[in-house]
């Protein structure tokens, strides 16, 4: 079953349940479906890579206007933010601990045969593609700075 087909499942779930935080983070979903099927140079399918992507980009986008709010002191708008984000990680793949990430870097950074800060780059490229949809960039970023200083 594709996203869009569970995204409409739950979509009438939710307005059967009159689930407001549900609907809003459903719908934004669906609407950057319809964005990403119709956008310039798309096929008007999507594979399940772009689908990953596109949430993991949604669920940021949140987090980013959650530390916003919560720095200028807006428990309403940062609640809300919190529910869609939530809502929208359900849809991702279960999200790897702090120490999975660790071991994943270090086999990986035997691998490319990293040493210093300079080679964070072929680390990172490594890993971002290992581990796609699993980790968050923000994250990896850092535990390969704190690796390669070591």
């Amino acid at each position: 079953m594709s996203l869009e087909q569970k995204i409409m499942g739950e979509l009438k779930t939710a307005m059967l349940a009159k689930d407001e935080a549900g609907l809003r983070s459903l719908r934004a979903i669906k609407a950057a479906i319809l964005l990403a099927k119709t956008a310039e140079g798309a096929s008007g399918e999507l594979t399940e890579e772009a689908e990953i992507k596109m949430l993991q980009k949604l669920v940021k986008q949140r987090k980013d206007s959650l530390e916003i709010f919560q720095q200028q002191n807006r428990p309403e708008l940062a609640k809300k933010e919190e529910e869609e984000i939530a809502v929208i990680e359900k849809f991702l793949p279960k999200q790897m601990s702090a120490e999975e990430i660790r071991a994943e870097l270090e086999k990986i950074i035997a691998a490319t045969g990293a040493s210093s800060p300079a080679d964070m780059g072929k680390v990172m490229g490594a890993a971002t593609k290992q581990l796609a949809g699993k980790a968050d960039g923000k994250t990896i970023s850092a535990l390969v700075k704190e690796l390669l200083v070591k």
